[in-house]
C-alpha cells in the first residue's frame, strides 16, 4: 500500500475511497465507519457547493518506515482548498487533529500490511458496507443486553435499598418511641403530679417554646407541708433548654428544702438566693411561691419578680394579686410583702409564666386577655382548664416562649 493523493467532488466517492483505503490499512471496522462519516461531515459543506477536497493517505509500511509519521499509523489528511473558512471539528465521531489552513488529519493506529498480490481482488463498497452494518448491529446487540443486565442490576439494588430504608424506618421509628419515652419519664421527673388534698383541686399544663427540646427553664412544684398547708411554687429561669432546667431545677429544690425545714414563706426567695449564689453565679430566675390551707382557703402569696397571679371568683369577678419583689440573681432578691386572700368554694386561682401572657409582647393586655379567658373556662373540669386557657391565649404567638399554666380551685370537703 503506497502514498497516495485523490480528488472527489462528491460524497459517494469520498466514502467509498476512504471504505477501501481503511480496509486495506488493517483498520477495525469500528474505526472504518467512524473515519468515514467524520471525513464526510467535514467535506460536506465544500461538496455541496461545488468545490473539490483532497484525500491523502500515508499509510503504514511493512519495514516500519512510515514516511514520517512512525510505524504502525495510518495517517489521512483532508484538504478543503478552495474553503473560504477553516471546518469545524467539533463533536466528529472520530476526532481529528487541525492543520494550518483548511485541513484535517486523523492519525489511526494499524498494522502495516504488504500489497495485496495481483489479481485479488478487493471487497466491494456493498461488502464493506455490510460488514461495517453487521458490526454496528453486533455493537448494539452488546449494548442491548449490557443495557438489560445493568437494568437487572439496578432493580436488585433498588430493592436491596427498598429493603434498607424499611429497616431504617422501622429503626427510626423505634428510636423515636424510645425518645418519646425517655422525654415523658424526663418530664414526669421534672413536673410532679398534682396534689390530691380533700378541698383543693389542682392542674398543669406545660408547653415548651420549641417541640423538639421539651425542657426549659419554667417549672413548677407542689407539695404538702407538715401542717397540712399545700405550698405551690412557680419558676421561670432565664433561657431556655437543659442549662434554663438546671437552673430552675436548683430553685425549686431549694425552696422546697428550706419550706420543709419551716423557714418563714416571706423570707424564703431571699434565702434560696443566699444558698445558690454560692455555686450557680449566673442563676437568674423569677420565682413566685403560695400557700393554700385547703380546710379554710385561706392563702398566702409571696412573689420575686414574677407576673401576677390571677384569681377568678366563683361568680365571674376577677382580680390580680400583684405582690412587690425582686427575684433569684436580681439585685436584693426576695419579696417586699406577703399578699393574704381567701379562696372560696369555686373560686378558681390561677398561676402561669409569662409565656402564657407575653406571646403578643404586651404584659397589661396579655393579662386582660388571661381574665376573660380564665373567666369563661372556670367551671369546665379542673384538668382541662389549664391547657383550654393555654390554647386560647396561644391563637396568636409572636413571641415563643416556655409556658406553664397551673390552676387550684376550692371545692367544698
Amino acid at each position: 500500500m503506497k502514498p497516495q493523493m485523490t480528488t472527489h467532488h462528491s460524497l459517494a466517492g469520498l466514502r467509498s475511497t476512504l471504505r477501501r483505503l481503511a480496509h486495506r490499512a488493517g483498520l477495525p471496522v469500528e474505526l472504518r465507519y467512524r473515519l468515514a462519516l467524520s471525513a464526510t461531515r467535514v467535506a460536506a459543506g465544500e461538496l455541496a457547493a461545488g468545490r473539490p477536497v483532497l484525500l491523502e493517505a500515508v499509510p503504514p509500511q511493512p519495514d516500519g518506515r512510515a514516511e514520517g509519521r512512525g510505524e504502525g499509523r495510518l495517517t489521512v489528511r483532508l484538504h478543503l482548498p478552495h474553503a473560504p473558512r477553516r471546518p469545524s471539528l467539533d463533536g466528529l465521531p472520530l476526532p481529528a487533529e487541525r492543520l494550518p489552513g483548511p485541513a484535517a488529519v486523523w492519525r489511526l493506529p494499524a498494522p502495516a500490511l504488504e500489497e495485496p498480490p495481483p489479481g485479488d481482488d478487493p471487497p466491494g463498497l456493498v461488502e464493506l458496507l455490510e460488514e461495517e452494518l453487521s458490526a454496528a448491529v453486533s455493537r448494539m446487540d452488546a449494548l442491548a443486553e449490557d443495557h438489560q443486565r445493568l437494568k437487572h442490576e439496578l432493580a436488585e439494588t433498588n430493592s436491596g435499598v427498598l429493603a434498607l430504608y424499611v429497616q431504617l424506618e422501622e429503626r427510626d421509628e423505634q428510636l423515636r418511641q424510645a425518645h418519646g419515652r425517655i422525654l415523658r419519664q424526663l418530664e414526669d421527673a421534672l413536673r410532679p403530679p398534682p396534689v390530691r388534698v380533700p378541698g383543693v383541686e389542682m392542674a398543669v399544663h406545660y408547653e415548651p417554646a420549641e417541640k423538639h427540646a421539651p425542657t426549659g427553664g419554667d417549672l413548677y412544684d407542689w407539695f404538702v407541708l407538715p401542717d397540712g398547708t399545700v405550698h405551690i411554687t412557680v419558676v421561670d429561669a432565664l433561657g431556655h433548654g437543659l442549662t434554663s432546667t438546671r437552673s430552675a431545677l436548683n430553685v425549686t429544690h431549694a425552696v422546697r428544702t428550706l419550706a420543709l425545714e419551716g423557714h418563714p414563706v416571706e423570707s424564703i426567695v431571699a434565702r434560696t438566693d443566699e444558698v445558690l449564689a454560692t455555686f450557680d453565679h449566673d442563676l437568674m430566675a423569677t420565682v413566685q411561691l403560695v400557700r393554700i390551707d385547703p380546710a379554710s382557703g385561706e392563702l398566702v402569696l409571696a412573689n420575686g419578680s414574677h407576673p401576677p397571679a390571677l384569681l377568678v371568683r366563683e361568680d365571674g369577678e376577677t382580680s390580680l394579686l400583684e405582690v412587690r419583689g425582686r427575684g433569684i440573681g436580681f439585685p436584693l432578691p426576695g419579696s417586699e410583702r406577703l399578699l393574704r386572700d381567701r379562696l372560696g368554694p369555686g373560686d378558681l386561682l390561677v398561676l402561669y409564666t409569662d409565656g402564657l401572657t407575653e406571646s403578643r409582647r404586651d404584659p397589661r393586655e396579655g393579662e386582660q386577655r388571661l381574665a376573660r379567658v380564665a373567666r369563661r373556662h372556670r367551671h369546665r373540669p379542673i384538668e382541662e382548664i389549664p391547657a383550654a386557657i393555654a390554647e386560647e391565649m396561644h391563637t396568636v404567638i409572636l413571641h415563643p416562649d416556655d409556658t406553664v399554666a397551673l390552676t387550684v380551685r376550692r371545692v367544698p370537703g
